[in-house]
This record gives structure tokens, C-alpha cells and sequence, in this order.
């Protein structure tokens, strides 16, 4: 059975919007020969102004939506991490809170109320949204569950240029647009998007870019260990997520940056065996392998290669503070005294706690996917969240 008959049916006003998007795309890709990197084809997908997946009206989190975060599941995660900003905080002498992509905003409004909670508010929350239309959702969304503390955050249109506190993002990174790359037996080349007969298709050249060249020269021995001639194997390659580190490590002065998402260190993100890569796109609660279906009501991501920011974070003079799984640092944090707080005989309220725990730390769920690093600048304290569980052997 075809793909995109087992997928829900948009709405003729969603296809008009899909069409549009598609529209500016093949654009793009005739006034540049006819090619485009995928780079780029995921970049308009998800950021074009006004039609690209994040920057459209259409809702994105939840059971409305096409996928759901850990926030969005229950106050549990916002409450348990709110649990190590604490700890980190009592360390700083000035301390802000600056969260990336903080989607509808329930993850800043679970923190800043904990934190309220323990009477340790930061001087700032700061949030750095490049989506319009999230950034309102997020504005309307804390004036209503938070309007006490409303005047504490701050939207940001770019980074600080001196940063002390703590930097957070919760699924940032596998939603970075990324080249990908095909080993085909000695050749090294980058798979591009073009048009043809009437869609989007594949379509390979040989790579040119030189950082992303050097980087892939670099991968050959984790891909393909006995050097067989006739290897085929395509993957992703982030450099937006390099980019990102060192953005960070340069607004950074003092304090911690904590990064939770999906994703492994080299060895397993590049395993001979994971010869198609990791790119994934959600559709209505429908996970598959085809970015180019409508393109504008997809989201299109791919796992994170921890390994790739702990090397840009170590040259750009950041420290590892900490490795682990989602379950380890959630456990680690307290999550299990937090969930306590709920009598489990009130059912109504314990079991939909009890049943997002079990989600968070599980290891068939997002227990064991999910990855938290983090990084540190002028700070030696060792952290909550990493007392138990260390996998910074995998990096």
C-alpha cells in the first residue's frame, strides 16, 4: 500500500498552503540549476516566512497537533528540570534562564511556577523563538497560566552577547536543517533535492562544500570499518547544530547549558548498519520517512550526533558537565518526589501523572532515546541530574 494512502487526508486549505510552499521551493531549485541540498529544501520546508512548518498558523504540539514533547505530556518535566536549575542557580550570583524554541511555551510556565514555588525566581526568562507564530502562542499561553510572572520574561531576537545562567532547550536540535551525504564505494557526494515529472526527487552530486566534505572524510572508517569497495550508505551531517554550540559558547560567561533530545553518540548514530540515516518527518501523530509529502504540515527532523557537539563545544571552550539518558537525569532530579506530591489516592489526578512518568522514563518510551548533555563555562559544580547513569563513554 502507497505511503500517503495510509496517512489522514489535509484539508483543501492546507493543500493550497502545502502547494504554495512547494511552489516557492521549485522556484528556488530553478533559479540554482535545478538542484538544491536537502540543507536547504528542509530550511524553506520548515522556516520559509509565512508557509514553512514553523512559521505557519497550523498547531504543531499535542493531540491537535502532529507530535507531542515532553512538556506538552505533563507538568512532571517541567517540575523535575526545574529541580537541577535550581541547584545550578544557587551556585551563580546573577542568574537568567534562556530557553530555544520553547514551543507553546508550557515548559517555561512549569519551571518559572516551580521555581516560584521554592522562591528562587530568576532575574530573566528569557526566550529565543524564531517563529513567529509560536512566539505568540507562547505569549498568550503564559499570560494565562502565569500572568504574576509575565513581566520576567523577555522574547529575544537574537543571543546576548554576555550570558550568565542557564541556557535550556527541550528538542531544539533534531529540528535543524541538515546536509545529507552518500558514500558510494570511494566517491563522497551530497544529496540534493531537484523537480521532476511533476515532484520533488533525489538527486546526488559530488560534495563540494569543504567543511562538510572534511567531515565526511573523517566519518568513512565509522561507516564502512573493512573498507569494502562497493559500500553504498547515505546520513546526515548537522553543521547548524555546530553552529549553534559555538553561538552558545560565545554568548555564554558563567553557567550551564542543558540540551535534552533524541539522538546517540558517533558510534552508534553512524553504525555500518544505519545505512539510511535517522531523518524522520510527523504528520498527525504518523511517523514516516518522506519529507517530501506536503511540505509545509510535515515536520521533518533527524537524531542528534552527541558526539559532534561535545567536539565543537570542547573547541569553543566549553566544558562536558554531563552525559546521561532521559530517565537517569529525570530520576536523578527527583521525578519520582515530585510525581509523590500528588496523593495516589486522588486517582483522578495521580494516575494521567503516573501514567506521563512511566512515558518520560521508560525505556521503550522516552526513557532511554532521549538524551540529556550539557555544557559548562565557569562552573565546576557537579550536576543533580548526572549523579547516576554517566554515558559519556559513548561520546
Amino acid at each position: 500500500m502507497p505511503l500517503h494512502s495510509t496517512l489522514p487526508p489535509a484539508s483543501d486549505v492546507a493543500l493550497a498552503h502545502s502547494h504554495a510552499l512547494q511552489s516557492l521551493i521549485r522556484d528556488r531549485i530553478a533559479a540554482t540549476n535545478g538542484w538544491i541540498t536537502f540543507e536547504e529544501f528542509m530550511n524553506l520546508a520548515l522556516y520559509a516566512p509565512g508557509l514553512g512548518y514553523y512559521a505557519s498558523g497550523a498547531t504543531k504540539l499535542g493531540n491537535a497537533g502532529d507530535f507531542v514533547t515532553a512538556p506538552e505530556m505533563s507538568p512532571l518535566f517541567g517540575q523535575t528540570l526545574a529541580r537541577q536549575i535550581m541547584q545550578i542557580m544557587q551556585q551563580l550570583d546573577q542568574t537568567d534562564i534562556l530557553e530555544f524554541g520553547a514551543g507553546t511555551g508550557k515548559l517555561a510556565a512549569d519551571i518559572l511556577l516551580e521555581l516560584e514555588q521554592h522562591q528562587v525566581l530568576p532575574e530573566n526568562y528569557f526566550i529565543l523563538e524564531v517563529s513567529a507564530e509560536l512566539r505568540q502562542r507562547q505569549q498568550r499561553w503564559l499570560q494565562d497560566r502565569a500572568p504574576h510572572l509575565f513581566s520576567r520574561i523577555t522574547w529575544l531576537e537574537q543571543l546576548p552577547a554576555d550570558f550568565n545562567g542557564i541556557m535550556l532547550g527541550n528538542e531544539v536540535l533534531d529540528a535543524m536543517p541538515v546536509h545529507i551525504v552518500s558514500w558510494r564505494g570511494d566517491q563522497i557526494l551530497e544529496r540534493g533535492v531537484t523537480w521532476q515529472d511533476d515532484r520533488f526527487t533525489w538527486l546526488e552530486r559530488p560534495l563540494e562544500h569543504v567543511e562538510l566534505l572534511t567531515l565526511a572524510n573523517a566519518l568513512t572508517t565509522h561507516i564502512n570499518p573493512g573498507q569494502e569497495p562497493d559500500w553504498a550508505y547515505s546520513s546526515e551531517i548537522n553543521l547548524a547544530a555546530r553552529y549553534f554550540i559555538r553561538s552558545l559558547a560565545d554568548s555564554l560567561r558563567q553557567g550551564v547549558i542543558l540540551l535534552v533530545d533524541y539522538g546517540f553518540g558517533r558510534s552508534e548514530f553512524y553504525h555500518p548498519q544505519r545505512q539510511q540515516g535517522t531523518l524522520m518527518c510527523h504528520y498527525r501523530h504518523h511517523a514516516h520517512d518522506d519529507p517530501f509529502f506536503l511540505p509545509g504540515l510535515q515536520d521533518i527532523t533527524t537524531h542528534v550526533d552527541f558526539s559532534a557537539l561535545l567536539e565543537v563545544a570542547d573547541q569553543s571552550g566549553l566544558s562536558l558537565a554531563g552525559y546521561t539518558t532521559q530517565a537517569h537525569f529525570l530520576i536523578n532530579c527527583g521525578i519520582t518526589t515530585v510525581l509523590g506530591r500528588t496523593a495516589s489516592a486522588d486517582t483522578l489526578h495521580y494516575l494521567p501523572q503516573a501514567q506521563a512518568a512511566q512515558k518520560l522514563i521508560s525505556p521503550a518510551e522516552m526513557g532511554e532515546l532521549f538524551k540529556v548533555i550539557a555544557f559548562a563555562k565557569n562552573f565546576a559544580e557537579p550536576l543533580l541530574g548526572f549523579s547516576r547513569g554517566d554515558l559519556s563513554r559513548l561520546l
